[in-house]
């Protein structure tokens, strides 16, 4: 089995142009009121006197090329960006539709004509809109985040922007587009992705509340989002357009918002990051003239006044190298995308997107009401790619061989040896025991001699439903046959490693789901967030395994949670059949009708003779196909129907691949 991922370490993240540092600037103050001209001459001459940061701070981060109140007039902050010699990433706001999006086109190409070279000279890039993948997102509009903007409006309004200046003297800026981590890793977004010159990403671990998100994790939790981020961003540069933690706030899981909080992670990320990538912090000030919940500016309400925390970086002098943390510190157990952090919300038009009128808002785990048509359908199959794309880790396990225990953490709490000299492991997790070994556990670590890689897999569910439900012999059904185990003791003696049927360790998600059904073989249904599989339809999932997997194994896992467990998910289910799994010869696109599949490579690399709720799989297992795409066809048996919103959190369902 051979299976590439999108992870890079952080240790070879994008260092061009590392000398831009600066802030995020709204456009307006927290009351509503636009800011003048001498306002972000103020907030642009604090930022570069800052003690303790050598001057670094010259560059500014803008939403909207549009005054506050005005139509398309250009944003006053460019002359005071000219006075003061201060960079700018511009920001052009993409969420509010074509016309409005006119007018930020209009101010951007005035301003050009206005100010010329002296405006010019100083754009370090051009962001085309701000978080609005996120905000279209079920996600963004559970949190109700505002109105946002598909990837092929995007597309579009990135290259509205390259015709606007082309011919100036701005048509060699580069432009991006700036979103949440999570949006980025989410395959149905790639289109942006292709169209932009870099990346810009926002990711404030103090908002991942689903997972350990203290003070201590954060570093580890930020690097590996961007870690992430790089992975998807095909050798483009990725900017951090957002990042910070709060002087003062609600308490957000383990995150407590202080000034001690911040000032630590100031010293541990943001000094990682300046000098070094391309960094805009969240924020120089958002308490003007009122202090919004939770609060993040690093001086208070008076611009003249002390930072709140000591700036100077401690372990390096600001621009020298620091090291990320993300690959020798993974404590927040593979990042689960819950809650990534957003910038704050967009009031209503179009240029009144204000920094300071209110906190970042956190990006939660992706929500779906259900899976079932209508609203669900369009809610739903938005969500699983964006749920999947951040997923954590993730295994599988080899075909035609016998699944050890299948688990739900890695805590061994005991192993005792059952009726036929198998063992059985018990596993405790912080929600249930579970107590798993299929016919042929040899030993409490997942090994199985004699496997096939043509048999049957015999795979043992790891029920989520009870403690003694789970264990040996009184599990439901499993689909580890008789004859799959007696295949698998009929074949050589080589021992195979099965990971993990859970995403409590490394793992990978789908990049691509893609359909297709024999009633229309020529249709082309594109990725979707759903996996279909019905006697008609069958769903191919392509997995992107790193360079990094090799000599590791790789398991394909099926996660089948009881709908009550779910939260962001959900299924339908006629309560019959099993699943085959065909190993393909080459990925699929979003082009693959059912007549253009490609080839088999390994038919029945696994086959799951019955499935049902409550229980995960083990579907295949070998030796990882590092830096390559792989891809596998679940096709349905005996009648089975079943659709799911594919989701890695609070209980993942579907298809995954862990490692180990």
């Amino acid at each position: 089995m051979h299976f590439p991922t999108v992870f890079a370490a952080a240790a070879a993240v994008a260092t061009a142009q590392a000398e831009l540092i600066g802030f995020n600037y709204g456009s307006t103050f927290t009351d509503g009121s636009a800011k003048a001209q001498s306002d972000f001459e103020a907030e642009f001459e604090r930022a570069q006197a800052l003690p303790g940061t050598d001057g670094e701070f010259t560059s500014a981060r803008l939403y909207t090329m549009i005054q506050g109140g005005t139509t398309d007039t250009p944003i006053s902050a460019i002359p005071a960006a000219i006075d003061t010699q201060t960079s700018l990433l511009l920001g052009l706001w993409a969420s509010a539709g074509q016309a409005d999006f006119t007018n930020e086109i209009t101010a951007l190409t005035s301003a050009i004509t206005q100010y010329g070279s002296d405006f010019t000279s100083l754009i370090v890039g051009i962001s085309v809109g701000s978080e609005d993948l996120y905000r279209n997102s079920p996600t963004g509009i559970a949190a109700d985040s505002g109105a946002g903007a598909d990837p092929a409006t995007l597309v579009d309004y990135i290259n509205q922007v390259r015709s606007a200046i082309s011919g100036t003297s701005a048509s060699s800026s580069s432009i991006g587009h700036v979103d949440t981590w999570t949006a980025w890793v989410n395959g149905t977004n790639d289109a942006v992705i292709e169209a932009v010159d870099w990346l810009g990403m926002d990711a404030y671990p103090y908002f991942q509340n689903t997972i350990s998100n203290g003070i201590s994790v954060a570093n580890a939790t930020f690097f590996e989002a961007y870690d992430n981020t790089v992975g998807v961003a095909s050798g483009k540069d990725v900017w951090v357009t957002e990042t910070g933690w709060p002087v003062s706030g609600p308490q957000e899981n383990d995150a407590t918002a202080s000034v001690a909080n911040a000032e630590t992670y100031w010293q541990q990320t943001g000094c990682s990051l300046f000098g070094k990538i391309n960094t805009f912090w969240y924020i120089l000030e958002d308490a003007l003239p009122t202090t919004p919940s939770p609060s993040f500016g690093i001086i208070g309400s008076d611009l003249s006044s002390a930072p709140l925390y000591n700036l100077t970086c401690s372990n390096a002098a600001l621009g020298s190298t620091a090291s990320s943390s993300a690959s020798s510190s993974k404590t927040s157990s593979a990042i689960s995308t819950a809650s990534s952090a957003t910038k704050p919300a967009s009031a209503s038009g179009t240029n009144t997107e204000s920094l300071s009128a209110a906190a970042p808002g956190p990006e939660t785990s992706p929500v779906s009401a259900s899976i079932s048509q209508t609203t669900a359908a369009s809610v739903a199959s938005r969500v699983a790619s964006s749920a999947a794309s951040q997923g954590s880790s993730g295994v599988a396990s080899q075909s035609g061989s016998p699944s050890a225990s299948t688990m739900t953490s890695a805590a061994v709490t005991s192993s005792v040896v059952v009726a036929g000299g198998y063992t059985s492991t018990t596993y405790q997790t912080t929600l249930i025991t579970i107590t798993s070994c299929s016919a042929g556990c040899t030993s409490s670590e997942t090994s199985v001699a004699g496997a096939s890689e043509n048999a049957t897999s015999a795979v043992a569910p790891t029920s989520t439903a009870s403690p003694s439900s789970a264990s040996v012999g009184t599990a439901a059904p499993s689909p580890a046959t008789s004859s799959a185990t007696t295949a698998a003791a009929a074949s050589s003696s080589a021992s195979v490693t099965f990971c993990d049927a859970n995403l409590n360790g490394e793992y990978q998600y789908p990049h691509l789901i893609v359909p297709v059904n024999s009633a229309e073989p020529d249709t082309a249904y594109g990725t979707q967030y759903n996996g279909t599989i019905t006697p008609t339809t069958s769903t191919i999932f392509n997995f992107d395994l790193p360079s990094s997997y090799a000599g590791k194994t790789c398991s394909l896992v099926f996660l089948f949670p009881e709908q009550a467990a779910l939260e962001t998910s959900a299924f339908t289910f006629n309560g019959q059949g099993g699943i085959s799994v065909n190993e393909l010869s080459s990925p699929a696109t979003q082009e693959t009708t059912y007549d253009s599949v490609p080839s088999v490579a390994v038919s029945a690399i696994g086959t799951l003779a019955s499935v049902s709720p409550g229980n995960s799989y083990v579907v295949a297992s070998h030796e990882c196909n590092a830096g390559a795409t792989q891809a596998f066809e679940f096709v349905s048996t005996g009648g089975l129907s079943l659709e799911y919103f594919e989701d890695w959190n609070p209980s993942p369902i579907g298809a995954f691949i862990t490692v180990c």
